[in-house]
């Protein structure tokens, strides 16, 4: 799955990043298709002041000839500062151009051509023929590479043409190197989304990993359970004629992994409420010196059975706003994973403060030390310090996870410190609110 939604992010990425590059490739090759296009038609508007106006083709003018008025003939040799706007000479834009005057039978009449352009009048009078033959003002001779422009003046009939191979020839070369980019940039980027879709989905791998991992768990979890009820099951239906009094061992175990199936399947039900944050919250003002004390209390039996001895170092006073089951629920977990690993020593030592500004609850015991590799493992779910001691006092590994779920709803942290001699302190702050 992790392999199909990894393809999937890279196709993704890719046909976007295609679909940009394309939009950007076709705008500038629609951009330099109209640049040539207009140097064409700038070509040609000079060309029909080259006839109309007699003008030495060699000189080009700030404003194109549209029709109208002539404008001022430019000097012979060069510019004079003053004179109406014209440029230096010059070969205008580099595109091939020349005109024709035609009479009212279409025959060619006048000729002038641009620099380096040599049209014999045969050729002029052809040219001439195919457009007038055409509809429009403007368009292009198939075939001759050509592009015309047609004009009336004062009764008189002009004909421009310009070689409009360029515009053929840039959208081309401009096709061309969008390609070449198009494709080194795909490759580029090809490798970057790879890299991108490792990183970026590299937390989705751990958390399908840690729901996989959790699944099996909690199967193998359910399984002991239900296989010693089924045990059971069959020994007391192989004796039908025994009473319930004779068959009360039996009928005992299995209501015991009955309810140690009730306890795991409603802590699971816990973390996964918690996790679709559709845990039910009831906020209310909460004396959690109080509720820590009774907790406290609870556990004086538990603890005196263990041999565990109870210390404890409670502010008065101390409340905040959350859910007061969810907090009575965290101190006992905290307490009794206390008790349980309080080892040689038997010594459990509660302090509630304000620190910073946070409520403060840190649970201390003497246990042995865990081992540093082993802390950042203990918040996660079906996780134990010691596989076997931990199913010996009956422990699912998800207490601690319970108890992370609850810090986190109520906008806390939770922390663990183990050294060896010195014994583990669980210590949580939670803001005051």
């Amino acid at each position: 799955m992790i392999q199909k939604l990894r393809r999937k992010f890279i196709f993704t990425n890719m046909l976007l990043v295609s679909a940009v590059l394309l939009a950007v490739f076709a705008v500038q090759t629609f951009s330099a298709y109209r640049q040539e296009a207009e140097k064409v038609d700038s070509a040609q508007l000079q060309a029909l002041e080259w006839v109309a106006h007699a003008v030495d083709p060699h000189f080009v003018f700030d404003r194109p000839w549209s029709g109208g008025a002539q404008p001022p003939q430019p000097p012979e040799e060069q510019d004079t500062e003053g004179d109406p706007p014209r440029k230096r000479r010059q070969d205008f834009l580099g595109i091939p151009a020349f005109a024709v005057e035609v009479d009212g039978d279409g025959q060619v009449i006048a000729l002038r051509m641009g620099p380096g352009v040599e049209v014999t009048e045969e050729t002029a009078q052809a040219m001439a023929d195919l457009a007038l033959a055409r509809s429009g003002e403007q368009g292009s001779l198939p075939g001759q590479g050509l592009s015309y422009l047609r004009r009336l003046e004062n009764g008189r009939q002009f004909l421009a043409f310009a070689d409009n191979a360029s515009v053929a020839q840039v959208v081309r070369t401009q096709l061309l190197v969008s390609l070449l980019i198009l494709t080194a940039a795909l490759l580029a980027f090809y490798l970057i989304s790879r890299f991108l879709a490792k990183v970026s989905l590299r937390p989705i791998e751990a958390a399908w990993e840690q729901q996989r991992q959790f699944v099996a768990d909690a199967s193998h979890e359910l399984k002991t359970p239900l296989a010693v009820i089924l045990a059971n099951t069959d020994i007391v239906l192989s004796h039908p004629r025994d009473t319930v009094e004779a068959q009360g061992k039996w009928i005992g175990y299995i209501k015991e992994e009955a309810q140690r199936m009730r306890a795991l399947v409603e802590d699971l039900l816990f973390l996964a409420k918690s996790d679709a944050q559709k845990l039910p919250v009831h906020p209310a003002q909460v004396q959690l010196d109080q509720l820590v004390t009774g907790c406290l209390l609870s556990f004086e039996p538990v603890a005196f059975e263990a041999g565990v001895t109870l210390t404890e170092d409670i502010t008065p006073g101390l409340a905040l706003t959350g859910d007061e089951g969810q907090l009575r629920r965290l101190a006992v977990i905290l307490l009794d994973n206390a008790v349980k690993y309080a080892g040689e020593e038997k010594a459990v030592d509660v302090t509630l403060d304000e620190f910073q500004g946070r409520l403060r609850l840190r649970v201390h015991n003497t246990g042995p030390a865990i081992p540093a590799q082993r802390l950042p493992h203990l918040f996660e779910r079906f996780y134990r310090s010691d596989e076997a001691r931990d199913r010996e006092r009956g422990g699912y590994g998800l207490g601690l996870a319970i108890a992370q779920s609850i810090v986190q709803g109520h906008g806390g942290k939770i922390s663990v410190e183990s050294r060896e001699g010195e014994g583990t302190t669980f210590t949580v702050t939670l803001p005051k609110k």
